[in-house]
């Protein structure tokens, strides 16, 4: 039987996140995932949008958001110097177009809001977004510019997280499943893997994105997790259109949100549709609508190498908001995140490890508490195969 301070369910970027931010806590860490990195941070763009992806409605948001975007850079240099790898992180701002004037009505309507709320954007006349990036299409009807929203590679990303964890005696991740959790009385003290071998752990943190197949969740939890897919293209440019762009570039056409991300390397990063119909592929008609779109903004995108799609599942909740918080002693919750995974990720993993720590959590969390869709009952194992032993010998 493992035995480890704190077992990560979870190997996508919110998870790792967690994990690592744990580690440097001093405590040992083992995350469980069966292809740590495979799921929707596979796929991400890696859009550090606080700003730029605010909508209404989703005010409580911000209180994750905000200091998120704030605590990247720092974030970013400490894992870089703990891995030896890069994070692909870059603070090109975020530049936000309208393609035609109903676009921008509503893109104004929401730019208001975001000013209301103090956050910081730039309005800028077509022409001066054109000049920022002079291959936006000259018909643009409004846009502006988001400076503080960055950019990290999540690919680049996830694969520093691994490396630094790998790197420490004190963690380990293991592409193992865990079935079922493990209880203690009214406590959880750890998981099953593949339903036989048990890691005991003082705290178990669900990362588990779009799955939440687990046995042994408190009887009358509720954690409704649905898949929302999103169709993602990478493209390359050619030498001739390098750099094709400077900033990320966020638009709507026909009320349709498209976004571009350039890379360091020539890869642009377009996407990403909105499904709930459990297709795992890609479409042809999402490849379609997404490269029209694209190119509405950027006509310069028809020349591009198209040089693969890809479509992962991201966890969403009915108010979009994660679910975030402590579940029952021992039982920490970090998933829900559906959109905005990678720009929460090293803000959810403050707020688990202040947890872990046993401090309280802050006033403004109250909004993603993982009992909030649910009929809060007293924490208990539903099932006798997750028993701990302790009480299997009583």
């Amino acid at each position: 039987m493992m035995v480890s301070d704190v077992v990560v369910v979870g190997g996508g970027v919110v998870g790792l996140a967690a994990a690592w931010r744990s580690l440097e806590r001093g405590h040992r860490v083992t995350v469980l995932d069966p292809r740590p990195g495979d799921g929707a941070s596979r796929a991400a763009a890696g859009m550090l949008g606080a700003v730029s992806e605010f909508a209404f409605e989703e005010e409580a948001l911000l209180a994750l958001s905000l200091p998120a975007a704030e605590r990247y850079a720092q974030v970013m240099a400490d894992l870089e110097r703990a891995s030896g790898m890069a994070t692909g992180y870059r603070r090109s701002s975020t530049l936000v177009v309208a393609s035609g004037a109903s676009d921008r009505a509503a893109g104004d309507q929401l730019r208001r809001r975001q000013e209301e709320l103090g956050l910081s954007v730039r309005p800028l006349a077509p022409m001066q977004a054109r000049r920022l990036e002079d291959l936006l299409s000259p018909g643009i009807a409004g846009a502006f510019l988001a400076e503080s929203d960055h950019q990290v590679d999540p690919r680049r990303l996830v694969s520093a997280y691994l490396a630094a964890l790998e790197g420490s005696a004190r963690a380990v991740v293991r592409p193992a499943t865990a079935t079922a959790l493990v209880w203690d009385g009214p406590r959880v003290c750890g998981v099953l893997i593949d339903g036989t071998e048990r890691i005991s752990a003082h705290e178990v943190v669900l990362a588990t994105g779009a799955s939440t197949r687990l046995g042994g969740l408190p009887t009358g939890l509720r954690l409704p997790i649905r898949p929302v897919y999103g169709d993602v293209l990478r493209l390359r440019a050619p030498a001739s259109l390098t750099p094709f762009l400077s900033h990320v570039v966020r638009g709507r056409v026909q009320a349709r949100a498209v976004y571009l991300v350039p890379r360091d390397d020539g890869e642009i990063v377009i996407g990403a549709s909105e499904r709930e119909d459990a297709r795992t592929g890609v479409s042809a008609g999402a490849v379609l609508q997404l490269l029209r779109d694209a190119a509405e903004l950027v006509p310069a995108v028809a020349e591009l190498e198209l040089v693969e799609t890809i479509a992962r599942a991201r966890p969403g909740t009915p108010d979009n908001a994660p679910l975030l918080g402590r579940i029952a002693p021992g039982l920490i919750a970090a998933t829900g995140t559906h959109r905005h995974g990678v720009l929460l990720s090293v803000e959810t993993a403050v707020a688990v490890a202040d947890l872990i720590d046993g401090r309280r959590a802050r006033a403004e969390h109250a909004a993603f508490d993982p009992w909030r869709f649910s009929e809060r009952t007293a924490a208990r194992p539903v099932t006798a195969s997750v028993r701990s032993r302790s009480q299997e010998e009583s």
